[in-house]
């Protein structure tokens, strides 16, 4: 083992969505960055679906999404009980975002980002796992199985690991979304279902009695499908009959096409109520994460990595990394994010917003378009009448809100 601590400027601990786009974009502005990652890129994750919003930061970051991963033009809700669907383009949203999004194969996206950090100067160490990190008034220690290393500042982007929250003991469920969920992967569709799938690259929402449904189609021409519950524990024979008793799935997956061992995630929605202090933050899921419904996952982390960084860079420059408070206007702006979509999946889940809005054969036009720039993830504008609306009622999500160190 390495006993000699070896110094650079910021260690961030994971290489997911959120470690590589903060790594990234310190390295690029002249900061030495160090990034440990547990495991060995490329590697399966879930979460495939990308939102508008975040669009501008890949281009930032120099990745390229149009050569591997699907075009994506919005989201279809279906009710096969009921035979009443629904199709949202992003196109539709107010003016202003992206009109489409990407379906990204997450082994591929997530290690396309970390090179990405990597040709941008971050010194990036794989397979080394994080085992304690110390942080006092003048620096910062990370020990992890091969030895330690000091810095200036650290960057919690283990992803729904939460090593600080854990650590600090801060994480705290949100009640009133999804519980658990069960997963697998289609391989080898037909050319008819490839053809239908990469018309629009749509993800499609099935309504469950007791949740619901996610269909995605990737370029390899193969198809995500996942069951979230609104219960847990959750079993994998439901999805084994989700896929028995939808027509929708069953016409898709028809002929040749192999099926993956089925993998279950659960308590996945959360907070983490002290998500920064003196000399560290926690980013991406390590702060909050909602729930699989509307996708908001990535991009609201890889947003979030790019603005920690924005205020980082001066703050080391001026020697401020030590304020306990440095992060404020980070959670400042991502507790609108997370309040708005918060306020929507809990809505999802709770009421009957799908049939009464979602399904409605002509809604207002203005709560539609802002409707659709709330899935589009388009969250930090005032012009939003149903984003307003929602925030406003009764239904909105509470206690979002976060604190520093005391």
């Amino acid at each position: 083992m390495n006993s000699q601590a070896t110094q650079a400027e910021v260690i961030v601990i994971g290489g997911g969505p959120a470690g590589s786009t903060a790594a990234n974009l310190l390295a690029k502005a002249g900061v030495s960055v160090l990034l440990l990652e547990k495991e060995t890129f490329p590697r399966f994750h879930i979460g495939e679906s990308l939102l508008p919003c975040g669009l501008p930061i890949y281009e930032r970051l120099g990745v390229d999404l149009r050569t591997q991963h699907l075009h994506k033009r919005g989201a279809e809700f279906i009710d096969e009980a009921s035979g009443e669907s629904a199709v949202y383009d992003f196109a539709d949203a107010l003016p202003g975002g992206s009109g489409y999004a990407y379906q990204v194969d997450r082994s591929a996206f997530d290690n396309e980002l970390l090179q990405a950090a990597k040709r941008a100067g971050a010194r990036v160490q794989e397979a080394e796992c994080v085992t304690a990190c110390l942080m006092d008034a003048q620096a910062v220690t990370v020990h992890t199985e091969r030895g330690q290393y000091g810095a200036r500042y650290v960057i919690d982007a283990t992803g729904q690991d939460a090593m600080f929250c854990k650590d600090h003991r801060t994480r705290e469920p949100l009640q009133g979304f999804g519980k658990a969920a069960v997963f697998c992967h289609f391989e080898g569709l037909s050319p008819e279902a490839t053809q239908e799938l990469f018309e629009t690259g749509n993800i499609k929402v099935l309504m469950l009695d007791q949740g619901w449904s996610w269909l995605i189609p990737l370029r390899r021409g193969a198809l995500s499908v996942g069951l979230v519950s609104r219960k847990a524990p959750i079993r994998t024979e439901l999805l084994d009959e989700l896929i028995a008793s939808s027509p929708t799935i069953q016409r898709l997956t028809r002929g040749a096409a192999q099926r993956t061992s089925p993998r279950i995630i659960s308590n996945f929605s959360y907070r983490n109520t002290r998500p920064y202090g003196a000399r560290w933050v926690c980013i991406g899921d390590a702060g909050c994460f909602l729930d699989p419904v509307f996708s908001s996952g990535v991009s609201l982390a890889v947003l979030g990595g790019e603005r920690m960084a924005d205020l980082l860079v001066p703050a080391l420059a001026q020697a401020r990394e030590a304020e306990a408070a440095l992060m404020e206007p980070l959670y400042t702006q991502m507790t609108r994010a997370y309040e708005s979509v918060g306020a929507l999946i809990h809505s999802f889940y709770n009421t009957r917003i799908v049939h009464n809005l979602f399904f409605v054969p002509k809604p207002d036009p203005a709560l539609r378009s802002g409707l659709i720039s709330l899935l589009a993830g388009d969250v930090w504008r005032d012009d939003n009448s149903f984003q307003n609306m929602l925030l406003q009622s009764k239904r909105r999500t509470s206690g979002l809100g976060f604190q520093t160190e005391s």
